[in-house]
């Protein structure tokens, strides 16, 4: 979950028993290596480092980009027009970096890591998660010598993990459509992901043929995740059907809460967002703006389908009560 990946959450987690992670998209090399080291000293227990592969460079469209800045300027302060020029940090620099913090695991998202990656990954006895959203992606995965295949289903919150962006809406798979149809083609284990936030969701995902859950949403009002109260408070009373996929945010399509900006954004005569990370580059001033106006109607408030079954404890009691529910289930 990049962004809202704070050393405080995973630690409470790997303390309680779980698999602690960061979504270090946004990170440079050096805060990658100082969130590991963070974690160590905190815990002993296992956690991942997750890394984003890139996209091919957008293709720019100065008319459409300033579409969008007029339209983003009726929800905060004008835009830019430079906002949409910054880059996304180095993947070998950070692959580099991952690979010095030499966590027990590392996963992957939107893509694969390139081979000379995989090879100092199986040199230096990480495991390797790879996140995928359909059938063709595990296999693809499991031939690129992954691991371990994260199974994402379209319930998840945040962005689609499709390793082509063009295809993502087209390609949205239920989870639990999804988990038997690849462990049914894989061979090696499936962890299931999206919309699990409960025991019940849990317990299913292993019926299913799953070998562990990963919960993403579920952990968002804990405290330890440090959420901005107004986003905290948005996800107790979001239904299912409150969230929505788009584009509007970051230009990669993602589940978040409907907001009264989302629903402009892809109302009928809305301009098209620009691709990713161009749009996420001039959303930015908007959401600034709305973090410091405690504003979630205009916040990028990323949330599962399941949101609501979040609760505002402890990450340790949150991660006992589901495992020991799920249990009982299962027994």
């Amino acid at each position: 979950m990049a962004g809202v990946s704070p050393p405080s959450l995973s630690i409470a987690v790997m303390n309680a028993g779980g698999l602690g992670a960061c979504g270090a998209l946004l990170m440079q090399p050096r805060a990658i290596v100082d969130w590991a080291a963070e974690v160590r000293a905190a815990s002993g227990c296992p956690f991942q480092l997750n890394l984003w592969m890139p996209d091919p460079a957008p293709v720019r469209h100065t008319a459409r980009e300033d579409q969008v800045r007029r339209f983003l300027a009726q929800w905060g302060p004008q835009v830019p027009s430079t906002a949409g020029d910054n880059v996304p940090a180095d993947l070998t620099a950070q692959c580099n970096a991952l690979l010095d913090a030499d966590p027990p695991i590392v996963s992957s998202v939107m893509g694969l890591y390139p081979p000379e990656v995989v090879s100092r990954l199986k040199a230096q006895r990480i495991a390797w998660f790879a996140n995928v959203s359909t059938l063709a992606e595990a296999r693809s995965a499991e031939a690129a010598g992954a691991d371990v295949v994260v199974v994402q289903g379209m319930e998840a919150g945040g962005h689609r993990g499709s390793f082509d962006a063009a295809s993502a809406e087209r390609e949205m798979v239920g989870l639990f459509a999804l988990v038997p149809a690849v462990v049914d083609a894989v061979r090696i284990p499936v962890v299931a992901t999206g919309g699990i936030a409960d025991g019940r969701s849990v317990a299913a995902a292993l019926l299913l043929g799953a070998s562990a859950a990963q919960i993403g949403t579920g952990f968002l009002r804990c405290p330890e995740a440090k959420l901005h109260p107004a986003w905290a408070d948005a996800l107790a009373v979001t239904t299912p059907e409150g969230t929505a996929v788009s584009r509007v945010f970051s230009g990669r399509p993602g589940r978040s809460i409907a907001t009264d900006y989302l629903r402009a954004a892809t109302a009928p005569g809305a301009p098209v967002p620009a691709p990713y990370p161009v749009q996420r580059g001039l959303t930015s001033v908007m959401r600034e703006a709305a973090n410091k106006e405690s504003d979630v109607q205009r916040m990028q408030a990323w949330a599962g389908q399941s949101a609501a079954l979040a609760r505002a404890e402890p990450a340790a009691k949150v991660l006992r009560r589901v495992w020991q529910d799920a249990q009982a289930l299962l027994a």
